[in-house]
């Protein structure tokens, strides 16, 4: 007889429970969603292992999107890098595939981020500082000197200027003699969470949403094995949200990429096979694997029976996980790489493709050679030495797990009918809905952490009297220097001819449906930097003041 339906056993329990001291708040997740204090069959009322679960590689993928997933191949392992020139940035990506790195992270600065070149009077003391100064074709050339990019997969976290970035990346292999057919790796790409949490947009939503649909257009085309855009949730987490608006806003972005590009023809199994996903790995274990869960499954369901995709490729969410920034603290920052592993720990057995593990002090500056190796070392003690890539889905079946997965299902469900209820996501995020859903979850997370009903170690629990200092990374003013000095030398030397000529054919193709990826492209060969093409477009385009409508 089973102990669930054995009554005078359920009874014993709840009486010892009943007996038993009590915390003096109930548990919650990070989320503020409660918890019970025990999960059994009863947890899961019509629950059919064979089609709520199913096989790991099978439709609707709870369980992974591959048959075997570590059992026959590890997850990419990525640290995100960047800083400074293009040359330093590349010496760290030496560094780190020499330390057993099996992919490539690209960070950019913060100027590069906003579309302005290094010498742009808003650039200054900003140049190389959050991460690698990218102004023209050269300085891509100069990032992956000594690389082959044919063997190599490669991220470039960029969103605004985005389509341009990527022409200089596709322009730069071209140069090498690569074929872009062999080319492995993701644009980040993703407009709309930029509207709805880190801010880092140039031009309205549609025309930035255009060129996010040119990058796929063009890449379904001609880049195959690239993604095309990572539509990214750890920005939105990273803002305040809660898990289940991160994971329901993430799908809803992704809807609409979908949505868009169908409007213009496109056939889905030809480019939904190369949307790929980028979600954060926050502190809760149990909530964030039934977040990358419920999130695998959404997607299945929606691109199959909504848009009609007939290959299993594009059923399949396909994902990047990074362990959550904002839970890092700069007192006791050696504590930072114990929430790492167990935040890695999250991603991995939720089933991540590819892993970034955060430096212990990101905090205080960017991550030291000494810090950066040891958040690789723990994606490598995790791979190698607990056994967790041993079988599949090791927390498939678990009533506590299966609960919380259905649970954010119906959540996110419930987010997409009040999008659509507010006409759509482009009327949603300039109603400012979005930013008022986050900024009130974070509202609610701070005012539990300061009332201590939730406990940060080093932060309002067990403090140090004497805080302990690690050294750091420290950038001066040279790299800026350096950059200015190239930059005047790039564009006294380049055919200005040709540089006019391209930056008017930006403007003509802009203002029409052609897609501006070969032109952008060509724009780059010319040395057309990053600041005069986002001014090119937008004059057609027109810049966006968000704070105005919100």
């Amino acid at each position: 007889m089973s102990i669930f339906t054995d009554s005078a056993a359920r009874q014993r329990w709840e009486r010892e429970v009943a007996a038993a001291p009590r915390r003096p708040e109930p548990p919650t997740t990070v989320s503020s969603v409660p918890i019970e204090p025990l999960y059994t069959p009863e947890s899961l009322p019509d629950f059919d292992p064979e089609t709520d679960l199913g096989y790991p590689g099978q439709y609707p993928f709870t369980r992974g999107v591959h048959a075997t997933m570590y059992r026959s191949r590890l997850w990419t392992m990525r640290q995100f890098a960047g800083f400074g020139t293009a040359r330093q940035t590349n010496e760290r990506f030496r560094f780190l595939l020499e330390k057993g790195q099996t992919g490539l992270s690209t960070a950019f600065d913060l100027p590069t981020l906003m579309g302005l070149d290094s010498d742009d009077p808003l650039s200054a003391g900003e140049v190389g500082r959050l991460g690698v100064a990218v102004d023209t074709l050269d300085d891509m050339e100069e990032l992956f000197r000594g690389i082959n990019l044919a063997e190599v997969s490669v991220s470039m976290t960029i969103n605004a200027p985005a389509a341009i970035v990527m022409a200089f990346y596709l322009a730069n292999a071209a140069n090498q003699g690569v074929d872009w057919k062999h080319l492995r790796g993701t644009i980040q790409n993703d407009i709309l969470k930029e509207f709805h949490a880190q801010n880092e947009f140039v031009f309205p939503p549609q025309p930035h949403v255009r060129l996010v649909c040119d990058v796929i257009e063009f890449g379904s085309k001609y880049v195959p094995q690239w993604n095309t855009v990572s539509i990214s949730g750890y920005h939105i987490r990273e803002a305040g949200s809660t898990a289940v608006q991160e994971l329901a806003f993430t799908l809803a972005d992704g809807f609409h990429y979908v949505e868009t590009c169908l409007a213009r023809g496109m056939d889905i199994d030809d480019f939904a096979p190369r949307l790929s996903f980028f979600f954060n790995a926050h502190n809760d274990l149990f909530e964030e694997i039934a977040k990358y869960r419920a999130a695998r499954v959404l997607w299945a369901e929606a691109l199959r029976e909504r848009y009609g995709a007939k290959k299993e490729h594009s059923w399949k969410l396909r994902f990047h996980a990074q362990t959550a920034g904002c839970t890092l603290q700069d007192r006791q920052p050696e504590v930072n790489l114990i929430r790492v592993a167990y935040q890695a720990l999250a991603a991995v057995l939720g089933g991540c493709q590819s892993l970034h593990t955060n430096s212990m002090d990101e905090t205080l500056a960017l991550p030291s050679e000494h810090a950066v190796t040891l958040a690789l070392r723990t994606q490598q003690v995790l791979a190698y030495e607990t056994g967790v890539t041993n079988t599949v889905d090791p927390l498939g079946g678990s009533y506590f797990i299966e609960t919380l997965t259905r649970q954010m299902q119906q959540q996110a469900r419930d987010y997409f009918d009040r999008i659509a209820s507010l006409g759509g996501m482009i009327s949603a995020l300039e109603a400012g809905f979005f930013r008022r859903e986050i900024a009130d979850a974070s509202f609610v997370y701070s005012r539990e952490v300061d009332a201590k009903r939730k406990l940060i170690v080093g932060v309002n629990a067990f403090e140090e009297k004497e805080p302990k200092r690690i050294e750091t990374l420290v950038i001066d003013d040279t790299p800026e220097k350096e950059q200015l000095q190239a930059l005047k030398r790039r564009k006294q030397n380049r055919d200005q001819e040709a540089v006019r000529r391209l930056l008017d054919q930006v403007r003509r193709v802009a203002a029409t449906n052609e897609n501006l990826m070969p032109t952008l492209i060509e724009a780059a060969q010319a040395r057309c930097t990053v600041g005069e093409l986002m001014r090119a477009m937008a004059e057609v385009y027109g810049r966006y003041d968000g704070a105005a409508k919100w």
